[in-house]
């Protein structure tokens, strides 16, 4: 009885050794996406004197955001109330991105204003139905890995993602996404293959607010310190934005109440027992 156990026993480890290395990631067949990596330039998608692909109606809605903005609202930048900045607005990179390469799933994580991640799925699966999976302001993410060259490597992650929820905008001047949150996003993320310490993205935006699809190509360079200093916010310290309705206050250094802009009418109190005059 104890060398059948003994050899069972044997038979199992074995088993578990050939099933984890099945399973383990071959660095050499990927790119080296390691370490923190951090944008170039600003977190914008238009660059001075630029102009968006937007519809009529969209044109019009994104120049009342800026008016809005110009008066002291917050215009349409969910995150300005701790909302997560969203797809395609959180490569922008506000603070590092870190890629974490599984066999399965590739995982961006980043953390401003709050912890916001990605799992992007590389094990072949399809796309699931409309009704097995709840949209997300990240998205649902399916890439695929790309050998161009024929070495044997991959060089390149395509992703596409679906399934989203909003509200987002692309960037902190309100720059505005369609309401109906239909947007579709591809993405190719790989290395310079002159200085593999930088890191692009072409990220292309198919959206019902635009007339076509919008492609900007997002520059990262790599920290060379090989144990970089994570930065963690938290969004709802020390913010003193407040929203009622659709309009937006600010709470002061006495702890009370105050107008954003000029002219903003109070928040309605039908509520509260108001004191008589």
């Amino acid at each position: 009885m104890l060398v059948l156990r003994s050899i069972a026993a044997s038979v199992l480890v074995a088993f578990c050794i050939a099933t984890g290395s099945a399973q383990a990631l071959d660095e050499t067949k990927y790119p080296d996406f390691k370490g923190q990596w951090s944008r170039v330039g600003a977190p914008r998608w238009l660059k001075k004197n630029e102009t968006a692909p937007l519809t009529p109606e969209y044109q019009a809605r994104y120049r009342a955001i800026l008016a809005d903005q110009a008066a002291g609202g917050t215009g349409n930048w969910p995150s300005a109330f701790c909302m997560p900045q969203g797809m395609p607005a959180m490569m922008n990179l506000f603070d590092p991105m870190e890629v974490v390469v599984t066999p399965d799933t590739t995982y961006i994580l980043i953390s401003h204003i709050n912890d916001s991640y990605r799992r992007i799925y590389t094990d072949g699966r399809d796309w699931p139905n409309p009704g097995e999976v709840e949209p997300t302001y990240a998205g649902y993410s399916i890439g695929r890995w790309v050998d161009e060259d024929g070495d044997g490597r991959y060089d390149v992650l395509e992703v596409e993602t679906r399934y989203l929820k909003g509200p987002r905008a692309f960037e902190s001047t309100g720059l505005p996404l369609h309401d109906d949150n239909q947007t579709v996003i591809k993405e190719r993320i790989y290395l310079d293959r002159s200085d593999h310490n930088v890191l692009w993205n072409d990220i292309t935006v198919i959206d019902n607010a635009l007339t076509m699809p919008w492609t900007l190509h997002k520059k990262a360079v790599r920290n060379r310190n090989p144990r970089p200093i994570w930065p963690s916010d938290v969004c709802q310290e020390n913010n003193s934005l407040v929203r009622i309705g659709t309009e937006t206050y600010v709470l002061g250094a006495d702890g009370l109440l105050m107008p954003s802009k000029p002219d903003q009418p109070p928040p309605d109190l039908r509520h509260f027992n108001l004191p008589r005059k």
